[in-house]
């Protein structure tokens, strides 16, 4: 059974960083797309950064030069590392994944849009940032 747990959240003023994990367990595939998303109240859940199975990366134009996705294959985690946080990060941010062909060949392309959260079968519980200004 697959399973994802995000960890890391938390409350921070704006310009400082926190690293956020989702520890993945049960995923055996060799292929497969991760990613991580936000939601912030009232807006639609928007993709941040992705990561293919080759270690690949692409990010949201709103994230790019501050966040950073990496994985640690020997841990099952999947990071993202935020830098210069600003109050417009404020969200729930959510790990997901999917090892389905299609999805990982678009893995690179979602940072420009283009996903359905379909397109993602497996998702964490959620994990809270808050940027005061």
């Amino acid at each position: 059974q697959v399973q994802l747990v995000e960890s890391g959240g938390g409350s921070v003023e704006s310009g400082e960083s926190l690293r956020l994990s989702c520890l993945v367990s049960g995923y055996t595939y060799s292929r497969y797309c991760m990613g991580w998303f936000r939601q912030a109240p009232g807006k639609e859940r928007e993709g941040v950064a992705f990561i293919d199975s080759d270690g690949s990366t692409s990010y949201a134009d709103s994230v790019k030069g501050r966040f950073i996705i990496s994985q640690d294959n020997a841990t099952n985690t999947l990071y993202l590392q935020m830098n210069s946080l600003q109050p417009e990060d404020t969200a729930m941010y959510y790990c997901a994944a999917d090892p389905s062909h299609l999805t990982s060949l678009r893995c690179l392309r979602y940072s420009g849009g283009g996903y359905e959260l379909a397109d993602f079968g497996d998702w964490g519980q959620g994990t809270q940032v808050t940027v005061s200004s």
